[in-house]
């Protein structure tokens, strides 16, 4: 039995797209199409930290007032968040206070700065870890793969925090570093073709 949901055009999507109203455009229009600006890629990395213990929902549907809080994830900013900005955040009820993550994004983008500085762009480093659909399993069966293991020490080593192995593979998967619509999925089709013209960055 098929555990595709169908869409409005009734043509199936990956299951978990029927799970919430939110899900449908952002299935249809970002998840896994390849991704290169940075503050793009800044901003699904911390989302994706805060999602940790939490649905994914509860994060799409706040996700605009994470970008007001985080000046849009412009790393250069937060860099520069002082204890006034964190206690501003903590009091912020349109986001999740949780101390412990509001202070990794904090960090991160310090660290996000030293990255840049060193690789050129968040991109360059990211694209390292593309999964090619070769050397991959079924879509969606697993939660952590051999890149999103060895990245995740990567950037731990690099002083990043709140980036496992599981937060960091849901992020390759979102930035379209790799392809992991199930086969059956109509959207499969025009993420290999976005990932096919996509100019990996140098």
């Amino acid at each position: 039995m098929s555990t595709a949901f169908f869409g409005p055009d009734n043509k199936p999507r990956c299951g978990w797209t029927g799970g919430a109203p939110e899900f449908l455009d952002y299935h249809d229009s970002e998840w896994g199409f390849p991704v290169k600006d940075d503050r793009r890629l800044f901003e699904k990395l911390c989302l994706e930290s805060f999602q940790s213990g939490l649905s994914w929902r509860t994060i799409l549907v706040k996700r605009d007032n994470f970008r007001a809080a985080f000046c849009h994830f412009d790393f250069d900013k937060i860099a520069k968040f002082d204890d006034q900005d964190r206690d501003r955040l903590l009091k912020d009820a349109g986001i999740v206070r949780h101390r412990g993550k509001i202070d990794a994004v904090i960090n991160n983008a310090k660290r996000a700065q030293e990255l840049v500085a060193d690789a050129g762009s968040l991109a360059a480093f990211f694209w390292r870890y593309e999964v090619d659909a070769k050397h991959r399993g079924k879509p969606q069966s697993v939660s952590t793969s051999e890149q999103s293991v060895t990245l995740a020490k990567d950037l731990k080593k690099l002083g990043w925090k709140f980036v496992g192995p599981t937060t960091v593979y849901a992020f390759m998967q979102a930035m379209g570093v790799i392809n992991d619509h199930t086969e059956e999925c109509v959207i499969r089709t025009e993420v290999d073709q976005a990932r096919t013209r996509f100019k990996k960055p140098d």
